[in-house]
This record gives C-alpha cells, structure tokens and sequence, in this order.
C-alpha cells in the first residue's frame, strides 16, 4: 500500500517513514509543502495519503486545503489529516462530501501506534475516521449558537451589518472609529469560525449566521 506524506517537521516525517515501512506500507514520497503534495499524488496515485493541516509558508492551513484539493481532483483519494488542533470548519468540510475513505486525528494519536495503523488501514478501505475530541468539537460547534459567543457590541455592530451598512456608517451609528468597527468585525469572524480564505465572503457569512439565529 502506497503512501505520500505532506508533513515540514522532519523528525515526524522520518518517524512516520519508519513505523509505516516497519508495518508493511510503502512511503512513495514526503512532501514538505502543499505544492510538493499536489504533485507528488499526481506522481504516484498513492493508494493513501497523510497530510499535516498546518503546512508553510504561513503554517495556518496549507495542508488541509491540499487535503481538499486532492480529494475534489482525484475523488475517492482516502486522506488521513493530521493536526495538533481541531480544525472545526475544515474537518467537517473533509466528511461533508460522504464519499469514505477520510480521517482527521489529532498528532498524538501517532505515538498510540497501533490505534494509528488501524485508522490508517481503515481510511485506506474508504472509511471514516474520526478523533474523539474532534467529534466533540463538531457536536459542539451543531449544537452552541455562536452568535452567543458576541460581546453586546459586536451583536450591535453585527446586526448593522446585517442591514447592509458599511464600517463608516456603523461607526457614526455607534459613535466609534472606523477602526474600532473594523476590529469588532474581526473578532466576530473568529468567534464565528470564519475561515480568513473566506476574506470576499466572510461579511456575508456572518450576516447569515445572524439571520440564521433570529
């Protein structure tokens, strides 16, 4: 069984090399980046993959968009993430399509060697393999109203957003700065979840989280 691996820590990745090797799996290749990744399965069409969500240059979320990419051009591709955190949005965005053979697990999960090589062979068959802190996070996330999680202020500022007012208008609305509406936003996109790729549509994201929630 064939394995391309996208991780940068190279003590990780030369470990991973060894158990998998030791357990029977051939590592086809280790990419260091996202591109590196996106063309090593193109290269060698492993029959898995194993990717970092964190990845450079930026180290927020290279990985698990190459995770996704992958899965859209070649689907069906079984995809193992791993991460150091749960990644709310982007782990139920991985389970979303309902095509298998996909899994997130935290990097802990590794040194548990034999937990680890089962969801590995697991993902490989086309099923689904989730860590157990992410499925409380996303149960969480189901059944928390996020809109809960906003200072009055930035429900204000929210909700004049809402009514289709730019920053200059909410800030004469409210009597504050421009910068100060601008940091409310900003805070609101985190407490919201907002992926900052999302930058062109995170606006109207958070308007219908609030509608949503009314």
């Amino acid at each position: 069984m064939r394995v391309v691996i996208a991780e940068d820590n190279v003590l990780l990745s030369s470990g991973l090399e060894l158990l998998l090797t030791a357990k029977g799996f051939e590592v086809a290749a280790i990419a260091e980046d996202a591109p590196g990744f996106i063309a090593a399965v193109a290269e060698h069409r492993p029959d898995i993959t194993i990717v970092d969500v964190r990845l450079p240059p930026t180290f927020r979320d290279e990985g698990i968009h190459a995770a996704i990419h992958v899965r859209r051009q070649y689907p069906g591709l079984p995809v193992l993430v791993l991460s150091q955190y749960v990644e709310q949005q982007y782990a139920g965005e991985l389970l979303s399509d309902g095509r298998g053979g996909v899994g997130y697990l935290l990097k802990d999960r590794v040194s548990r060697v034999s937990e680890f090589i089962d969801a590995l062979r697991r993902v490989a068959a086309g099923g689904a393999v989730m860590d157990p802190e992410v499925i409380a996070q996303l149960l969480t996330r189901h059944t928390h109203d996020p809109i809960a999680d906003l200072t009055p202020r930035e429900r204000q500022v929210l909700a004049l957003m809402a009514e289709g007012k730019d920053n200059a208008t909410i800030a004469a609305r409210l009597v504050i700065s421009e910068n100060a509406v601008h940091k409310h936003i900003g805070n609101i996109f985190v407490k919201l979840r907002l992926s900052p790729d999302d930058s062109g549509h995170r606006r109207v994201l958070a308007v219908l989280t609030y509608l949503s929630s009314q």
